[in-house]
């Protein structure tokens, strides 16, 4: 049999090399050995959650204005990872570097974007068990951060604590004020 270049009528190639766990079990299983993030915390339920403006289901402006915000900011680092990848392919020292910044910046975005959300869901008074089951994750503290909860207290307009209000906080007031 001759070799073409067409893949559908190459002969299919297995590999004969076990594969490890299939790609979710694996997820899960990094997810179960991950240490909580330090400075964790749980946040309590407000006393009075905030009403929603129509009605119980709907969603707040701020919350898909604080997702498109982080997508935007995420999307940004993972192109700059993928051509930080194609112009420096020639430097070993400079591609790490350069990637590894990128996909880390992307990684701290989507950490933060996650842990602003589920404070918000606490906050709301969300099952603890269903967090989990929507973080994936059996400790949903390892995303609600210091920083997580300075920006779910700007996105909601809380006072801060602090004479002085934290970065966090002021970036959640900023994209509040854009959803309105």
């Amino acid at each position: 049999m001759s070799s073409t270049p067409y893949p559908r009528r190459r002969p299919q190639r297995r590999s004969k090399i076990p594969r490890g766990p299939e790609h979710t079990k694996g997820l899960q299983q990094v997810r179960d050995v991950l240490p909580p993030a330090l400075g964790a915390r749980t946040i309590p339920p407000t006393p009075n959650p905030v009403p929603s403006r129509a009605g119980d289901d709907a969603v707040p402006p701020e919350l898909p204005a604080l997702v498109a915000h982080h997508c935007r900011h995420i999307t940004t680092y993972l192109a700059r990872a993928q051509s930080h990848g194609h112009l420096h392919h020639g430097s070993m020292g400079e591609w790490q570097r350069l990637v590894l910044y990128a996909l880390t910046d992307a990684l701290a975005q989507t950490h933060l974007l996650v842990g602003t959300l589920a404070a918000h869901l606490e906050r709301q008074g969300l099952d603890p068990d269903l967090l989990r089951r929507y973080l994936q994750s059996p400790d949903p503290d390892r995303y609600i951060t210091a920083h997580a909860v300075e920006h779910l207290d700007g996105l909601t307009g809380a006072v801060p604590e602090e004479p002085a209000e934290p970065v966090w906080t002021a970036i959640g007031r900023q994209i509040a004020a854009r959803s309105t």
